[in-house]
């Protein structure tokens, strides 16, 4: 029996993968069902190897090409690309971006008006056709209830000290074990904005803060988010709430009239290289480190544990070389 610690979305994830291998699974979470206590809550959601490739490491785009479908199988996915936009003076920048990713394929104002209406009012675009989304919140809803239907344990409450087995997927709450690991604040916000029509992931190539807003449908979008190397989860500044709402208004003006629903912050569990590692300590496993790449990665980390447990293989993200 395989006892997982913390059921966001790294534990889910991994219990859900060790199930499907026909493991006997039980998780523990003292806060219970996924929810706001939880950083995987506040995700952006986006399945996007390619546009994250252009600020992060060859292992987030390969790992992360097969996410779509792993999660397809487990909750509504939705795939309609990413689109990449810049206002016309910053133009230079979506250019970088072309040449730093792959993937993708450059519309003109006319392709971009005829894809999305409400963004006919900017220059150039870049489409990463291949790419998807999901509803991060669903989506731990449905790994639970799926885990919960299949007879997996779901315990709320702390584990006890005597078990064997233990994978320990606790997030920046697993500090106390991984000296290396360290917290990265993320900020975001929920918008209600039925005047705005979007139907796919849109990121605004921004001189100060660069913008991701995902539909979550009936006019409600998801804004974010800040990437702040600050160790605190004490609320969103007025600083990047103006930056976020200001980047929403010069990618729609239409959201100058949007309803704030939420605003969310929490902390991003991090390794120095900020890829996510498996590691094996006194006999224990962590599974830890998704940064800014939790749905994108969950499914590379929980098949690296299981590859391990279950097959003793030392796969990609198992490292063996830590503090």
């Amino acid at each position: 029996m395989f006892s997982i610690l913390g059921a966001g979305v790294a534990g889910l994830s991994v219990a859900s993968e060790l199930a499907a291998r026909g493991a006997q699974v039980q998780v523990f979470d003292p806060a219970g069902r996924p929810g706001r206590h939880a950083c995987s809550w506040w995700a952006g959601g986006m399945l996007a190897p390619y546009c994250e490739f252009e600020n992060a490491e060859e292992p987030v785009l390969r790992l992360g090409r097969s996410a779509a479908d792993w999660w397809s199988t487990r909750t509504p996915v939705a795939r309609h690309g990413t689109l990449v936009v810049a206002q016309r003076r910053d133009v230079p920048d979506l250019r970088r971006f072309a040449a730093r990713t792959q993937g993708h394929r450059p519309l003109n104002a006319a392709a971009l008006a005829e894809l999305e209406p409400d963004l006919a009012h900017l220059h150039s675009a870049l489409l990463f056709e291949t790419e998807a989304h999901l509803a991060p919140r669903t989506a731990l809803t449905d790994l639970h209830e799926g885990l919960e239907a299949s007879g997996v344990r779901m315990h709320a409450s702390a584990a006890p000290d005597h078990l064997n087995q233990v994978i320990d997927c606790r997030g920046f709450a697993a500090r106390d074990s991984l000296s290396d690991l360290r917290g990265v604040k993320g900020e975001m916000v929920v918008l209600r904005a039925p005047d705005v029509a979007l139907t796919r992931p849109v990121r605004l190539l921004h001189p100060r803060l660069p913008l991701y807003v995902v539909p979550r449908g009936d006019g409600i979008y998801m804004l974010g988010a800040t990437m702040i190397e600050a160790e605190d989860r004490r609320g969103v500044t007025a600083r990047s709430l103006l930056e976020l709402l200001s980047a929403a208004y010069a990618l729609s003006p239409a959201f100058g009239e949007a309803e704030i629903m939420e605003i969310g912050v929490d902390l991003r569990p991090a390794f120095p290289d900020n890829l996510p590692h498996v590691r094996e300590i006194d006999g224990r496993i962590y599974a830890n480190g998704l940064y800014r790449h939790g749905f994108l990665l969950a499914p590379a980390l929980a098949e690296t544990v299981a590859d391990f447990v279950l097959e003793g293989k030392r796969t990609e993200l198992f490292d063996d070389h830590h503090p």
